[in-house]
């Protein structure tokens, strides 16, 4: 089925503008289309900059279907700035619908930030919005659309700030490797199959084989204990993504696995390969057989080096890596998804001619007692999965306890009623810290494959804490969704009915998540860092978007050195039309 020409934007309410809740139907007329450039993405440099925002016609599956393009590519252009210059973007859109580009990573005053109803209006149809703002920081980061679907229909791209001092790493040549996810279908199309169903597309469905095995391995008790613990929430053990390779192609630089991207090197050089997910739902697992990486940044920020076979990358996350190719041999740059439906894959090679061997994908993962907020020893009777018809409230744990900054709290997690309100069908009864999780899929592959895989607790920032003062405060959210419904919240609270989380001018704040249901969030905050605790309060990495394990939680603290309205969600596209809270920021 071809892909409808639907209209990707928002409607004129400012709170749909954010949240992507538009109700959006078929084009009646059918614009010109350009076709998308099938090479690599165009690279612009200097200060000033035209961007246009349109729909053209790729192919990435066999069969031509139309994206939202930058300049007429997918990716759009690579943009390349100067550390400390004032950058002026001019952005004409030629879509029938509003469209925006939100400056992912990047800190600038608030109306430049690109997210309508929060900082802007949007772009009109047939209008031009110029962003003017100084490059504060120097990095890899990236753009997209924060308008309905469009992220999802190709409408994002590479930023590179390149420093304006000797930067700390040497290399001697560099690429971006641009990740995402494609689907033929519309994605309003599968944000209601995924409403009708979660599992729609999940890949890997559990079958009487594998019951039989769990009874050969277990025993018929504990098999049929726990296929009542999943019967009765409703959930498939094997729900990992909602998003899978039953209906995306997987892309590195726009390329899909059968047209593979190629990295040129040369002997002797070390290559600085940019990695940034840009995909729409899909989480990545990172290694390049044969191959050790050197990580050397954390989402543009520089971090002490740590030197790792394989790493996990979120939706919104960037990792700059210190690679040094043998030039005798090709190497595949692989990257499954975190459920094992698929992969994206290109080529470092010194000889275009040497290719490499594509790796097998490792076995798919299992959700287990951990992931549900549950120790091993925790018994299944301690969740309660009921629905009751009480209204969803705020989590409102008393801080008391704050505990040293760069360790996270000390305060107990606080709870809703044991009755649970449409928004939410599960808690994690007893949540671990995930900062040392490498995360489901990847905590046996030390022992099992002799592959170190990064951990958060890796991370050290390169340079000392700015902010050293201990938090003032406490902020604890948890991430809650009804699964069944695909419903997704904030403290039990969908965007919609949420009232927005207010800082003072100059406080520092610690930030607690508590992940309450069985998938992996990234949570990216707007115009300010969240440096993590991982435990070294002298050195905390500095992130613009934080993985909060299943069942788990996590810390990290923010300075609220930003006036003014900014967004705050899960970057998993179709969970932010409900994970979502603004964040007001107010002179003291």
């Amino acid at each position: 089925m071809k892909l409808p020409l639907k209209a990707t934007g928002f409607s004129s309410s400012r709170r749909r503008f954010v949240t992507g809740l538009s109700a959006v139907g078929a084009l009646s007329f059918v614009p010109s289309f350009a076709s998308a450039h099938t090479h690599q993405p165009d690279v612009l440099r200097g200060r000033v900059f035209d961007l246009t925002i349109g729909h053209a016609a790729v192919n990435f599956t066999g069969v031509e279907r139309f994206a939202t393009a930058v300049n007429g590519s997918v990716p759009g252009p690579t943009l390349y700035w100067q550390e400390g210059e004032e950058i002026t973007i001019r952005v004409t859109n030629t879509l029938p619908v509003i469209s925006s580009i939100h400056w992912h990573g990047i800190i600038l005053p608030t109306g430049m930030d690109g997210v309508p109803g929060l900082s802007f209006e949007g772009i009109p149809p047939g209008q031009t919005f110029t962003y003017q703002f100084k490059a504060q920081q120097h990095g890899t980061y990236w753009y997209h659309s924060h308008s309905g679907f469009q992220e999802q229909t190709g409408l994002y791209g590479a930023i590179v700030v390149l420093p304006k001092e000797q930067e700390a790493v040497s290399y001697d040549r560099d690429h971006v490797i641009m990740l995402s996810d494609w689907s033929d279908e519309a994605p309003e199309d599968i944000y209601a199959n995924l409403k009708k169903s979660a599992d729609f597309y999940v890949a890997d469905k559990r079958t009487l084989g594998d019951i039989w095995a769990d009874v050969q391995d277990k025993g018929i008790m504990q098999t049929w204990q726990e296929r009542a613990m999943w019967n009765q929430m409703r959930m498939s053990d094997r729900d990992i993504s909602d998003v899978t390779g039953r209906t995306y192609t997987f892309l590195m630089n726009g390329r899909s696995p059968d047209d593979s991207w190629l990295g040129i090197f040369k002997k002797g050089e070390k290559v600085r390969l940019r990695f940034i997910n840009g995909a729409a739902m899909t989480i990545f697992d990172v290694r390049i057989p044969g191959l050790k990486m050197t990580v050397v940044a954390a989402d543009g920020q520089l971090v002490q080096p740590v030197k790792i076979d394989e790493f996990r990358i979120a939706t919104a996350e960037t990792y700059d890596v210190i690679v040094e190719p043998d030039g005798s041999q090709a190497y595949t740059v692989f990257a499954q998804s975190i459920d094992r439906s698929g992969y994206a894959r290109g080529t470092l090679t010194s000889d275009v001619n040497r290719v490499a061997d594509v790796p097998k994908m490792d076995p798919a993962p299992v959700l287990t007692h951990r992931d549900m907020g549950m120790s091993m020893e925790h018994d299944m009777s301690g969740m309660d999965h009921s629905q009751h018809g009480m209204r969803s409230m705020d989590y409102k744990p008393k801080a008391k306890n704050l505990g040293k900054a760069g360790f996270g709290s000390n305060e107990a997690i606080g709870h809703m009623s044991s009755e649970l309100g449409a928004h939410v069908d599960m808690q994690a009864q007893m949540p671990m810290n995930g900062v040392s999780d490498p995360g489901i899929g990847l905590r046996h592959h030390q022992h099992r494959y002799n592959r170190r895989v990064l951990k958060y607790s890796d991370l050290r920032n390169l340079y000392e804490t700015e902010d050293q003062r201990q938090p003032s405060r406490e902020i604890q959210l948890h991430l809650t969704g009804n699964m069944h419904r695909y419903m997704w919240s904030i403290n039990g609270i969908a965007a919609s009915k949420a009232s927005s989380i207010e800082l003072t001018y100059g406080e520092r704040v610690r930030f607690t998540l508590v992940n309450d249901t069985m998938m992996t969030h990234p949570i990216h905050l707007h115009g300010m860092w969240s440096e993590l605790e991982t435990g070294d309060p002298k050195y905390l990495p500095r992130k613009h978007t934080i993985i909060v394990q299943p069942g788990s939680k996590i810390s990290y603290l923010v300075t609220a050195d930003a006036l003014g309205t900014w967004a705050y969600h899960c970057h998993l596209l179709y969970h932010m039309p409900g994970m979502f809270r603004s964040i007001v920021v107010k002179e003291a």
